[in-house]
């Protein structure tokens, strides 16, 4: 084989193949991007979980407590526009129960843990820690906040890639009932091409 024929058999090789490393490539690309989409969603699913839970406990009275609670909006708190990108921020209260409850991160709440009484568990989106100003972020940071044990109001990290949290009461069937029904709505990013939005619908259960 000649130098000719070894270059037009390159040619032809690569004429080939380019079909396929481009089929490949766009593979590998839809491959990551519905990895990317399903981490984003199964972090959404997490932070759904843990406010739905936190509103079904909101307003819970302990069956021995003797401790007369009159504020009537004390139990659930919803600031309209306050957080990152003018997201809404969450804030419920409870009494504890005579088993194990736990705060939204998962730590085991006590009396210590309270204020009057009150366990409090709050949700807001705040622009990312750590990230240099100036540097683009992946949308803001779901924070959980729960009482320390002198009870001083912390903030953890729950999930980030979080464009905007929105909180809407809606109206709900039976008038006669004193629960309440809440559309929670998050918008999740990773901060180039995927945005995708996501709510749940959640009723409280323990409302005096």
């Amino acid at each position: 084989m000649n130098l000719l024929e070894c270059l037009v058999a390159i040619a032809l090789s690569i004429l080939l193949l380019n079909p396929l490393l481009k089929t490949s490539a766009d593979l590998l690309a839809k491959q990551i991007e519905y990895e990317k989409r399903q981490s984003l969603i199964s972090e959404a699913e997490r932070a759904f979980e843990l406010m739905g839970r936190a509103l079904r406990m909101a307003g819970y009275r302990n069956i021995h407590s003797t401790k007369q609670r009159k504020q009537v909006d004390q139990w659930i708190a919803v600031q309209k526009k306050t957080g990152y990108r003018g997201s809404d921020a969450l804030t419920v209260q409870h009494e504890l129960s005579n088993g194990v409850d736990f705060d939204c991160i998962g730590n085991v709440l006590n009396q210590e843990r309270t204020k009057n009484g009150l366990a409090r568990q709050g949700f807001l989106v705040d622009r990312q820690a750590g990230i240099a100003k100036g540097m683009k972020a992946n949308g803001g940071s779901l924070i959980c906040q729960s009482l320390d044990r002198q009870g001083r109001l912390q903030n953890t990290t729950l999930i980030n890639g979080v464009n905007a949290l929105l909180i809407e009461e809606l109206t709900i069937q039976d008038k006669g009932t004193p629960q309440k029904l809440f559309k929670v709505s998050l918008q999740m990013t990773d901060g180039a091409l995927l945005n995708i939005g996501l709510e749940r619908t959640f009723s409280t259960r323990n409302l005096p």
